[in-house]
């Protein structure tokens, strides 16, 4: 018989900007309730939050070794089946392997841990324990960009020449830490790790590339930068890459570009064309070639788009489709695959569309290289960096 599945959540209580995103998210297709969750460190916080959002009173605990712990000890058909990590990143990883320990899955915000290490050894959990992990890195979720991985990976393009990712947002333009308790983390090499800026949206970027088009960086050199005085982390960066096959890419990312919201884009250019999407106009791509106008793809046009990206598309064409979609997209292949195991059935393809495990460790290899190329005077490194 089939059932909704269950959902904790670590973090998420007032003040946080996420911690609702996946909310909104994992609820969007009724797929997925949520049953219990340490919403703060501070006790009444956690439980305010817990009462807004209609909780029992001893479903809402203190601490996430509490809440594992006793959720463990419920009768499988009322504890948790997974838990949504969306605390900082020094929060992430002792929380999600006691989870997988104990018997759940994981859903965990990028990057996925706090260092290297961390992602290595979390990786190595998953593996012993069989549990699944999904790692919310959104953008791959839009339709667009399901349609762009299959077109470049048919061949449409041909041998990929030249990618250019950028992700320009403004909002630390300023030093605004002890103000904004989103940036006050986000800066701190203590609760953020090695990279600010290319550890926050820099992954993205790169993850949005390596999605699209599946090639592996072979090498890759980097200059970070601070510009805002005091800060101890990068808020600025460009990385240089040489993949494996020949193509070159260049990786932008900054969080000083002064005004602007958030300009995630990316361009690819083959032997025999080129794509450009943008994530402030999602619901479009455009295809570039030397012999015929442009063509303009759009999110819904029926019949005419790939298995994942029809999969991934949820209104008619000309509906904006937009951030929460893709994200509820992510959480509904993941919630779609743990009800197929539930089940004792295999789960459909597009069902295991999401970002998991090998992307946060990929992800984390690409900061510690990054960092270390930007010390070393933007030093070619090999990738993946070997720890």
């Amino acid at each position: 018989m089939k059932r909704k599945i269950r959902m904790g959540m670590l973090g998420g209580g007032p003040g946080s900007f996420i911690g609702p995103v996946h909310r909104i998210a994992a609820n969007l297709d009724g797929l997925i309730e949520l049953v219990c969750g340490c919403f703060s460190s501070n006790r009444e916080k956690s439980e305010a939050t817990g009462r807004g959002l209609c909780l029992p009173p001893e479903r809402i605990y203190a601490s996430y070794e509490e809440m594992i712990e006793r959720e463990s000890a419920l009768p499988e058909s009322e504890r948790m089946d997974f838990l949504s990590i969306v605390t900082p990143n020094h929060l992430h990883f002792a929380p999600a392997a006691m989870a997988m320990r104990h018997g759940f899955h994981v859903a965990l915000d990028k990057p996925m841990t706090f260092s290297l290490e961390e992602a290595l050894q979390l990786k190595k959990i998953m593996e012993e324990t069989g549990k699944r992990l999904l790692l919310t890195h959104t953008y791959s979720g839009y339709p667009m960009v399901k349609e762009a991985r299959f077109r470049v990976r048919r061949g449409d393009l041909g041998a990929i020449r030249r990618i250019y990712v950028e992700y320009p947002q403004g909002w630390l333009s300023e030093d605004c830490a002890s103000t904004n308790k989103q940036a006050a983390w986000r800066v701190d090499p203590k609760r953020a790790g090695k990279a600010g800026c290319m550890g926050d949206i820099g992954t993205h970027a790169f993850h949005l590339a390596s999605s699209i088009t599946g090639l592996r960086v072979d090498e890759l050199c980097a200059e970070l930068n601070a510009f805002v005085p005091g800060r101890l982390l990068d808020d600025d960066g460009t990385v240089m890459l040489r993949y494996e096959g020949g193509a070159r890419g260049l990786l932008s990312a900054s969080q000083v570009a002064t005004g602007v919201e958030n300009g995630l884009n990316i361009r690819i250019y083959g032997e025999h064309g080129g794509l450009e999407w943008r994530q402030d106009e999602p619901n479009t791509m455009v295809m570039r070639f030397p012999d015929k106008p442009a063509e303009i793809i759009r999110t819904g046009t029926s019949g005419m788009l790939s298995a994942a990206a029809a999969h991934n598309t949820r209104t008619p064409g000309g509906h904006p489709e937009g951030f929460l979609e893709a994200f509820a997209n992510l959480y509904r292949n993941f919630a779609l695959t743990l009800s197929a195991e539930l089940e004792g059935v295999k789960p459909e393809t597009e069902w295991l569309d999401y970002p998991s495990v090998d992307d946060g460790v990929t992800g984390l290899q690409f900061i510690e290289a990054v960092v270390r190329s930007s010390t070393e005077n933007a030093a070619w490194i090999k990738h993946p960096f070997e720890n």
